[in-house]
């Protein structure tokens, strides 16, 4: 078993032993959720420690997450949740992750511990606001189906409420920041080369210039290449219910009929391929909602070549991953809609050279928050952590700070004994 050994300066590494480092006990365990998944966790208990942070996404694996050493400097225990299908989210379906982070919460009360908070990074952020939103409702007000019309079962599960919340560069929902980087140019879903000339941000005429400089667009643009936007948004959708309902009038039709090929027909996978989803103005046009972030998007330097390629956001989905995940008008996902139902102590921590929650973004999401002990920070920091400048602390050390202090002002903390 890989895992984290931590110092006591709060720097991590990875070994491949079964030893843990000490005042910590490292174990890993399998849950089954309330409709049947496998998931796994990794729990590292500090000696003594009775709150925990449980830090998990929707999407990727955080076993080995930066701050996991930091937070048990600080005097918790932390418990690192996986889905469903980590680190693969072609048929990521939001409701269901929460099922699977709804597990992980009623293990750690189970185990004994008495604050169990969310810890949420990235898209990690958005899940942490949406199981915390569905825990806090009355059973039988929870959402019983998915955006594709699945039936889901929030309402027979156990899921309790969490007893706070810190947030670290949440960004508004994959929906969202897919909503602000698809490229409005892709004229044909089929053909990864097509493209209008006049909705080309990567185009000289448009303003775009050659890398390192920076572009400029002008506002007729921008609002021309925001509104194509929406509308290529809404394409794929209308392809995703149409696809999504096939195979549920296939499924209906089979529980009538007992027909093998309605079965057939309704357990086929239907994938949706979007091609070019790293096309946000503001990577390359950095007058654009200013903040401290770094030319180019999240995967690199040269988004105007990384938009032709096969990194990126929403790639390959089922439309049931698609309208519950990718979708703008149909997920759940959606931070500012979960936040009005988020009303526990909440730390919001932001970093200030974020090119996927800019200022104007998070101070909406931050203000839809609906407790009344909620405290928000900007640290200097890029998206997953990164120093501003080199030779700086990371964005990690920073947040740190603040998570520490907001940790002891409100919970049972159990700081580690320093090494001899």
């Amino acid at each position: 078993m890989s895992t984290l050994a931590v110092d006591r300066l709060g720097a991590g590494r990875d070994i491949h032993t079964a030893e843990a480092p000490p005042g910590v006990t490292v174990s890993t365990h399998q849950l089954t959720t309330f409709d049947g998944a496998k998931v796994e966790g990794v729990l590292y208990a500090l000696d003594g420690a009775t709150t925990v942070v449980t830090v998990m996404h929707p999407r990727q694996s955080m076993t080995h997450h930066p701050m996991i050493p930091l937070l048990l400097r600080g005097g918790v225990s932390v418990w690192t949740q996986g889905s469903r299908s980590p680190n693969n989210d072609i048929a990521l379906v939001h409701e269901q992750t929460v099922l699977d982070a709804a597990a992980g919460h009623v293990f750690l009360r189970d185990t004994g511990f008495e604050a169990v908070l969310t810890f949420g990074h990235s898209g990690g952020g958005t899940l942490s606001a949406f199981y915390i939103e569905q825990a806090s409702l009355e059973p039988q007000l929870r959402l019983d189906v998915t955006p594709a019309g699945r039936p889901i079962a929030l309402a027979g599960a156990q899921m309790p409420v969490p007893d706070g919340a810190i947030f670290l560069a949440p960004h508004p929902g994959q929906g969202k920041v897919l909503l602000h980087c698809i490229d409005a140019s892709v004229t044909d879903e089929s053909d990864p080369m097509s493209v209008d000339p006049a909705l080309d941000m990567y185009s000289p005429r448009n303003g775009f210039a050659k890398p390192p400089e920076q572009s400029r667009y002008s506002v007729d643009f921008l609002n021309a290449y925001r509104a194509a936007q929406k509308d290529r948004i809404a394409r794929i959708d209308a392809r995703a219910v149409e696809l999504a309902d096939e195979a549920s009038d296939a499924r209906a039709r089979f529980a009538r009929t007992r027909d093998t090929a309605d079965r057939r027909i309704g357990l086929a996978p239907r994938i949706i391929t979007t091609y070019r989803t790293d096309a946000d103005p503001c990577y390359v046009d950095l007058s654009i909602d200013p903040n401290d972030r770094h030319y180019g998007s999240l995967f690199g330097s040269r988004p105007d070549l990384i938009d032709y390629g096969l990194v990126g956001f929403g790639r390959l989905t089922t439309p049931d991953a698609w309208l519950s995940t990718w979708s703008a008008n149909h997920t759940n996902a959606d931070f500012v809609r979960c936040a009005a139902g988020v009303r526990l102590p909440t730390l919001y921590l932001e970093f200030s050279g974020d090119q996927a929650a800019l200022p104007d973004a998070s101070a909406r999401m931050f203000d839809a928050l609906a407790g009344e002990d909620k405290i928000r920070h900007v640290v200097r920091g890029r998206h997953f952590g990164q120093p501003i400048v080199e030779g700086e602390p990371t964005g990690y050390a920073a947040a740190a700070v603040h998570v520490d202090r907001w940790l002891a002002d409100r919970f049972a903390i159990t700081p580690p004994q320093k090494t001899r």
